[in-house]
Parts: C-alpha cells; structure tokens; sequence
C-alpha cells in the first residue's frame, strides 16, 4: 500500500518525536501533572516547566519571557491582541488598519469590531503580496489605534517588511500587531530589535502540539489588553484558564528546536521546493503567485495555466496539498488572499498551495510530481468559471 504524501505542512506540522518525549513526562500519574497555579510541590514542579517554556518561545523572538501569555492557539491570541488593544486602548480611537490577505482570524475579528463600533481600513497588497508601505502610510489616521499585519502569508509565504511597517507604526504612536503564526521555524523576528507590540504565535505550525500558542505583549513600553477569558486571573489577569503543562511545553521544546535547527531546516526545505518545482516544471506549465525572493522556502503558490483542480485534486488520495479555490460547484469562493492580489476568479481557481517541511523527504517529492501528472487535469476556458 503507497504511504500517503504530505505537503501540506502550512496547515499544520506532523509533531516532531522529540518534542513528544518531553510532552509525555508531564502526563500520568507521577509528580509533573499537578496545576501550575498550585502552591504544593506538585504544581510548583508544574510552574517550573512552564517557566522554562516560556523562556524557550521568547528566546525564538528575543523577548523577555514575562512577556509571554499562553493561549489556546494563535486564532485565540489574534482574537486576544486585536479585541483587547482595541478594547483597551479606545481612548485614543477606534481606527484599525489590517490586509485583505490576513488570516480568517484577524479579518474575522476586525468584522467584529465593525459591528461594535471601530472602523476598520483593509489594504489591497501589490500583485506580488507585498504591501505598498505608501498606501500603509496614506491609511494611517489620528484615530487609527492598531495596526495588524501577518508576517508571513500563510497561502503564498510572502513575507511582510516588518522592519519597515514598525519604523512607520512607531513614529505615529501606533500599535502595531504582528500575526507570527507562520513564522517560526521559517523566518526571524527580533522584537528586541523592532518595535513591534504585540505577536501571535501557534505551536502546531512549528512542529509543536494543537491546542497551543502564545501571545507576546511588549514590557516597554507596556502594553497591556483587556481580557477576553475571565475567571481565575491567572496570567496577570490577561488570560484565565488553567494552564495545559503538557502543551506548553511541547511548544516550548518545538520552538527550542525551530531555532536550533533553523539553518539545517531551511536548507533542506529550500531544497525540497527546488527539487518539486524543477520536476514539476517538466511536466505542466504554471506561475508562481506571490514574491518567491522575498517568501520562506516552504510555502509556493501555484497558478497552473488553464487548468482547473478542485475537482482534479479529489481523486488524488495519496496527496495531501491544499487548493487554492474549493469546488466552484458548490459555490464556493476562491481564495481571498490571491483575490486581494488582484488575481481573476479564473486565476484564484487554477492555483493550489504547496508546503514542504522537516520530514519531506527526495523520495516524496519524487512521488508527489508523478501524482500531479497523473491526476486528469482538465483543460478549462475562463466562461466555464464564473465569480
């Protein structure tokens, strides 16, 4: 039986066995599973895992490890960070400014804000994906308070020039949050060197457990947010909720790794993808959606010319990638990111997401294209595809 392929790592990473070692010493019935927020010995030995956790996820960011709060996972820390800066920092005005290309949970949240009152500006990105810092900057209002931005694309891999949009953040006094869920393990973020105030973080995208993320807030100067869980106030009352040790420290370790391995990680993915895109080349004409200079080596976008895959993609059952577009006969939309980059209908339809990772291997890649070859691609002309 032909073992299925995964190159679908940019929804979510296969856990790595090392970080599952250090998880299971935290579960059963010895002296690691007490509560963290316990005085006894039990909770304290539990308290000191966290500790150590957070000291391994800061040191990914150069931040302090006080200035990191866990979460169930990075839409809840984007929830936390959008809703409770705008929550909390109202006075100074209820303007936000994010990107049509954002991940559902940030775009989803900033239409919650919509209905409570805050104005929300979405920016188009150049065809590239790259955001036009002019247009940043024409956006920017004395009422703007937030600015949200995902670094790292989770559909093309285009990376944001945080440098740059903190630099223009910062001389207007504005919050700037970043969305880092894709980050780890793929790119760098120095927040000690950048001023960003507020990051989302997912341990699942990093070779980390789901269920997990983390959400760093700036020391100095401080940023706070209003709490969107409450009872217990744990976590300086910013998130309550009894913490998962077993998780946390799956992400901590996982992100101990990202930034150990991080050379030898991305050399081999670079590798990958020039392998599949080399061999794919043989066998079908496409395009590349997005910046591949400025993109992490693990995602590419691909826009195969005229050639439709929601339905072609079904019967591939040996290969897991993610479509660009879901079925258009169910009447689905076509990705909103390639839309906002001002792709057609047509164009968003013949693309499908390709994501490499630390256990892709030759021999997959190999496998992978034969699978593409070989999955009854139909020819299609753009009438037959209809917004």
């Amino acid at each position: 039986m032909t073992r299925s392929i995964y190159l679908d790592y940019a929804a979510t990473t296969p856990v790595d066995p090392a970080v599952i070692t250090q998880m299971l010493k935290f579960l059963g019935p010895n002296d690691t599973f007490g509560n963290p927020a316990s005085s006894h010995s039990f909770g304290q030995t539990a308290k000191k895992a966290v500790d150590h956790a957070r000291e391994q996820i800061a040191a990914y960011i150069h931040a302090l490890p006080d200035e990191i709060i866990f979460t169930s996972g990075a839409t809840e820390s984007i929830n936390l960070a959008i809703k409770g800066a705008a929550e909390l920092y109202q006075t100074r005005g209820r303007h936000i400014v994010t990107l049509k290309t954002e991940h559902q949970a940030t775009l989803d949240a900033c239409q919650w804000l919509e209905k409570n009152g805050y104005q929300v500006t979405y920016l188009a990105t150049k065809p590239d994906g790259l955001l036009d810092l002019a247009q940043l900057e024409a956006a920017l209002r004395d009422d703007t308070v937030l600015v949200s931005i995902l670094q790292v694309n989770n559909e093309t891999g285009v990376i944001q020039d945080i440098t740059s949009i903190a630099a223009i953040t910062q001389a207007r006094g504005i919050l700037l949050h970043v969305d880092g869920a894709q980050t780890v393990g793929k790119t760098t973020l120095d927040v000690s060197q950048t001023p960003v105030d507020l990051v989302s973080l997912s341990a699942h995208k990093a070779y980390g457990p789901k269920g997990v993320g983390a959400l760093y807030l700036r020391s100095k100067p401080k940023i706070r947010v209003a709490a969107q869980i409450h009872g217990g106030g744990h976590q300086k009352n910013i998130r309550s909720g009894t913490l998962a040790t077993h998780q946390i420290v799956g992400m901590g370790e996982a992100f101990a790794i990202a930034k150990q391995n991080f050379a030898k990680d991305r050399a081999h993915i670079q590798q990958c993808r020039e392998q599949f895109l080399n061999l794919l080349s043989q066998k079908v004409a496409f395009q590349i959606n997005g910046n591949p200079a400025l993109s992490v080596p693990n995602t590419v976008n691909i826009r195969f010319e005229n050639i439709e895959l929601a339905n072609a993609i079904k019967n591939a059952a040996d290969l897991a990638v993610s479509a660009g577009s879901a079925c258009h006969s169910k009447g689905v939309e076509p990705s909103h990111v390639l839309r906002a980059m001002g792709l057609s209908f047509f164009e968003a339809h013949c693309s499908l997401r390709f994501s490499f990772g630390r256990f892709t291997t030759e021999e997959e890649i190999v496998q992978a294209i034969k699978l593409i070859a070989n999955l009854g691609f139909h020819t299609v002309l753009q009438g037959e595809l209809k917004a």
